[in-house]
């Protein structure tokens, strides 16, 4: 016979035997029912810490991933304006390029592999957001971009692809102003 050993599976076991275990007899009768045993509160306790501990976890994570992109943008960024001021059209054009593609992956909180993990955490029921997700204010699976800077990040993305052909260094900063405005803040730790 094979036995499922999960902490989980572990936990239920020692509970029903706790619970089911006769008490002492100066005990019975004293409390209205059986007491949970001081160890598996303890240990249902430490359980909890390590699944808040998860969730911080992937905060930061995400937060590293958008702050990761925001640096890419911004050397993209770089390298547009320098094209642009030495009127090098096709390294404009690649650099404007970039910088739209990496403004929509920080929209969409990452590429294609990361939107692959979030799928996959939410297939098995987890929603980081799931209280703002009711209400609106987060896609499914999202953690740090809510809609609406997912909203105006992808609208910033299309305007500076816009751009490609013959991007204009004010033009461009402009459009990467708002970009930061609604990045700025979702790189900021949580309280």
């Amino acid at each position: 016979m094979t036995f499922i050993r999960t902490p989980v599976a572990i936990l239920a076991v020692a509970s029903v035997a706790c619970i089911l275990a006769p008490r002492p007899a100066g005990a019975q009768g004293t409390a209205p029912g059986p007491t949970t045993p001081a160890e598996l509160v303890a240990t249902y306790q430490s359980l909890a810490d390590g699944i808040l501990a998860l969730k911080r976890a992937e905060r930061d994570v995400c937060r590293s991933i958008l702050a990761a992109a925001n640096a890419h943008a911004q050397v993209e960024l770089t390298r547009a304006q320098t094209a642009i001021k030495a009127s090098d059209a096709k390294t404009a054009r690649t650099a404007v390029e970039g910088l739209a593609a990496t403004v929509g992956q920080l929209a969409t909180e990452g590429d294609s592999a990361v939107a692959g993990v979030r799928k996959k955490l939410v297939d098995g029921g987890h929603h980081h957001n799931s209280a703002a997700e009711a209400q609106g204010l987060f896609d499914q699976g999202y953690v740090i971009v809510t809609r609406d800077a997912k909203a105006k990040m992808l609208a910033s993305s299309k305007a500076i692809a816009q751009m490609a052909t013959a991007p204009k260094a004010d033009a461009l900063d402009a459009e990467w102003k708002k970009v930061a405005a609604v990045v700025d803040p979702l790189l900021k730790p949580a309280r």
